[in-house]
């Protein structure tokens, strides 16, 4: 399980197990880390746990929020990274199984008109990355699907099916562990696939994702046969396939 060590001037002085979907960080006692210092703001930033991936988000706090030496908004948290919070530190550990394979990553990037060529979505070790930008847009959208455990036979697969923009029509399998969908610096969600079903969160941007035409909020929610999802101005269907025997 990942984890962050909190110290100042070398002095370690707590761990902290990243086990929720959501750290918050801040002043306020509220906060799962509670920095009590002026140079915090009360509610300073957010951990969004999902999987092996952390996000980090600046909740706009005064004095800002810092990742080995550089302000950031929102920030994938790498191993070893350092988030700095005024004379404290917060270093980011992932389990040693996570940083074993990091060396292996590998990743397929296509923009949106050579992913419309492929009759099928190219495969990549860790991650594959399928452009699927609208149509009004230069800045190119994605799709990514991290490896994860195999699913059982008897479960139904869910699938997103791309219903605006160029590459309307286009079907995903969402088989994996956790599927992220989004355009970067806009808004970004994520798609995990549980033993009790599909539930979509909020990652990354100022607004976050539409559900059947209502604006979801930071909690994961789950997802129904023939929900409509709008991420990032791109519209999709989220259906259930059964196996077939």
């Amino acid at each position: 399980m990942a984890k962050m060590i909190l110290s100042m001037d070398g002095l370690v002085l707590k761990e902290i197990a990243l086990n929720k979907e959501r750290t918050t960080i801040g002043r306020k006692p509220h906060n799962d880390i509670q920095i009590d210092n002026l140079a915090i703001s009360g509610e300073h930033a957010v951990i969004v746990a999902i999987l092996n991936d952390a996000f980090l988000e600046d909740l706009n706090s005064t004095n800002g929020t810092y990742v080995n030496g550089q302000s950031i908004k929102k920030h994938v948290l790498k191993d070893n990274d350092v988030v700095e919070l005024g004379k404290y530190r917060l270093k980011f550990l992932k389990d040693a199984q996570d940083t074993s394979t990091t060396s292996s990553f590998e990743r397929v990037m296509l923009n949106a008109p050579e992913a419309s060529k492929l009759g099928a979505t190219p495969r990549a070790h860790t991650e594959t990355m399928i452009g699927f930008g609208s149509e009004t847009s230069q800045t190119e959208s994605w799709i990514t699907s991290p490896d994860g455990p195999a699913p059982t036979a008897d479960d139904p697969i869910g699938v997103v099916q791309i219903i605006s923009g160029r590459n309307a029509g286009r079907e995903l399998e969402l088989a994996k562990s956790l599927t992220t969908l989004g355009k970067p610096g806009v808004q970004v969600a994520v798609i995990t696939r549980r033993p009790h079903g599909y539930f979509i969160t909020h990652v990354e941007g100022d607004s976050f994702p539409v559900l059947n035409g209502r604006q979801l909020d930071a909690q994961a929610h789950l997802l129904g046969d023939h929900d409509v999802i709008e991420i990032a101005g791109v519209k999709m269907e989220f259906y259930l396939r059964s196996k077939v025997a």
